[in-house]
């Protein structure tokens, strides 16, 4: 679930910082369900457990935390498998879903550029292929936190193709190029059951642009979905235009906590 009022925010602030994976898994693995945020966040700051190199860096880190999760409610699944040692593969793309939810311009980015460059048989990607697309982000519902210089915009274009690499779905240095990327079985799983929290329907799960992110058409997500049901991890019947699926949990969080029992 993303946050109303904070959806649809653009902050070049958190997207330069990163995709702090390592960062957040430590943060997230050690965090304290029976106390507020707050003092989850003032025990990183005062003692530093994840090692951080600067006081600096450490505050940052905080702060894009703060920003990007809600441990203690929609990203408790997430924290809970950090806090159960899920392998950082099958943990990553699960971090990049959950960071979407409110983190608008990644997101776009993610949907509306890289897929579509993707799809479009792309073989290399510079920064300055994405600034016309950065500069239209108010027509697709984007809001700015305030007015980019061009300096920002050339690092918010580098800091959205650095954290694609991040995740794996880029490679390179100053030209980057798509990478042959596959999205884990259990982290497909899981993807489905937050998905269907979120109210997606049996009929749409293969055309819900979620999948975009991970550069999977609806053919690749209906091909994994009947490779699952013929394996029985799932059940998935298609008959005309009923489609009826039938997930192993009740909901993302039981499915969480099936992956660290």
């Amino acid at each position: 679930m993303m946050t109303a009022e904070r959806s649809h925010v653009v902050s070049s602030f958190t997207l330069i910082k990163g995709g702090l994976i390592d960062e957040t898994y430590a943060v997230l693995a050690a965090w304290d369900f029976d106390v507020s945020k707050k003092a989850n966040l003032d025990r990183l700051r005062e003692t530093n457990y994840i090692g951080a190199s600067s006081e600096t860096w450490l505050r940052d880190v905080a702060k894009v935390i703060n920003r990007r999760f809600v441990p203690a409610g929609p990203d408790r699944p997430l924290a809970l498998l950090a806090k159960g040692g899920c392998s950082l593969d099958e943990w990553k793309p699960l971090l990049l879903w959950h960071m979407t939810r409110d983190e608008f311009l990644f997101r776009d980015f993610l949907q509306n550029w890289l897929f579509p460059a993707f799809e479009a048989g792309t073989f290399r990607v510079r920064p300055e292929q994405l600034y016309e697309h950065l500069r239209g982000i108010g027509t697709r519902g984007g809001a700015t936190e305030h007015k980019w210089t061009e300096p920002t915009l050339a690092r918010v274009a580098a800091g959205l193709l650095k954290m694609a690499v991040d995740f794996g779905l880029l490679r390179g240095g100053n030209v980057k190029e798509f990478a042959s990327y596959h999205l884990p079985e259990r982290s497909f799983l899981y993807l489905l059951h937050a998905l269907r929290d979120s109210g997606t329907s049996s009929s749409r799960i293969t055309t819900v642009p979620d999948w975009r992110m991970f550069l999977m058409r609806p053919a690749d997500v209906e091909r994994e979905l009947f490779r699952l049901h013929q394996f029985k991890k799932l059940s998935y019947e298609v008959a005309g235009s009923l489609v009826e699926l039938t997930l192993p949990r009740s909901s993302s969080l039981a499915y969480a906590e099936s992956m660290v029992a």
